[in-house]
């Protein structure tokens, strides 16, 4: 999909060129349209794609599947055909959605943004803002590591994420509910409580199917992935936690130290 003024004064230039590419990738597998800024139904798919009028001329590709979008932003007539061939040729790295990583993240609900996601959902954690021990160890999952005078032994994280939407009012009922049960798990260092808006971020996995708002998904380091769709209570979302969970966490032990 190719966004641009219709009535801009370069047009004419734009609807040329990309009229000529459009022409010479038949058979590729690719479809070629375009879409007036102006337009209030174009201009819904924008912020759709989370994008910017400012942005514009700019040319998004969508794959099939819709899980992985293309981006070139503020083009000429001259880039169109070299940025093109450039992903035909697999050569263009996909576009991915994502607010700031917070410096601060200390709420009893974490917040997960797009590049932060693989780290503090899918990998180590080891980018994440907030302290939880796998930040100091840089380390998450069943296994065993030494970090300086103790071994920590089969360390185990949880996760429950909240897909949410800042205008959804569903949300905006279970918003509290959630820091009820994040408050109430504190001192369970191995449960995190967290939200990614997705009307700001992309997710960055296949794994995690969001068609409404609120989604919540729950993960363990053993690979289990489940939707939550039980009752939006505390009660009833901590009562699924304790029950899906991976076997509890051994404590760190001392190492005794070698002669």
């Amino acid at each position: 999909m190719f966004f641009l003024d219709f009535s801009g004064e370069n047009f004419e230039a734009f609807k040329s060129a990309y009229h000529d590419i459009a022409r010479n990738s038949k058979g590729k597998k690719i479809s070629f349209l375009m879409g007036d800024l102006n337009a209030s139904e174009r201009a819904f798919e924008v912020i759709f794609f989370g994008l910017k009028n400012d942005q514009a001329p700019l040319i998004i590709v969508q794959t099939s599947t819709g899980k992985k979008k293309f981006l070139k932003t503020n083009v000429e007539p001259t880039h169109i055909a070299a940025w093109i061939k450039d992903y035909l040729g697999g050569n263009v790295q996909p576009y991915r959605r994502s607010e700031p990583i917070p410096e601060v993240n200390n709420e009893p609900v974490k917040v997960v943004v797009g590049d932060s996601f693989n780290d503090i959902v899918s990998g180590s954690g080891k980018n994440a803002k907030f302290q939880p021990p796998w930040v100091v160890h840089e380390f998450l999952g069943a296994g065993s590591t030494q970090i300086g005078r103790y071994d920590i032994c089969s360390y185990v994280a949880v996760f429950l994420i909240e897909f949410y939407a800042p205008w959804c009012g569903h949300c905006k009922k279970l918003e509290p509910i959630l820091d009820e049960v994040a408050i109430s798990l504190q001192s369970d260092s191995n449960v995190v409580i967290a939200k990614l808006d997705a009307t700001a971020n992309d997710v960055p996995s296949d794994d995690f199917e969001i068609r409404g708002f609120p989604t919540l998904y729950f993960r363990t380091p053993s690979g289990k992935l489940a939707k939550y769709e039980g009752e939006r209570t505390k009660e009833g979302i901590i009562a699924f936690i304790q029950e899906n969970r991976d076997p509890a966490a051994v404590e760190a032990k001392p190492v005794k130290d070698e002669l």
